[in-house]
């Protein structure tokens, strides 16, 4: 069984009739920051920076002089 267009519209729709337009992107940015957080802990990362991590996005690095 496939999801023509058709029925694709109709389920956008009904959501966007539910919900509203505004809280639309605040759920989108809730299931992106799920999805991303399910990949890390996959892939065996906790959430937590490491320190080197957070010296490269901070622009310093702990070169030996």
């Amino acid at each position: 069984m496939r999801i023509g267009m058709t029925e694709i519209i109709i389920i956008a729709l009904v959501v966007l009739l539910l919900f509203g337009g505004k809280k639309i992107p605040e759920l989108m940015s809730g299931l992106g920051k799920g999805v991303r957080s399910f990949k890390d802990g996959m892939n065996g990362k906790d959430g937590t920076p490491d320190a080197k991590d957070e010296s490269e996005s901070k622009g310093t690095e702990n070169k030996p002089e």
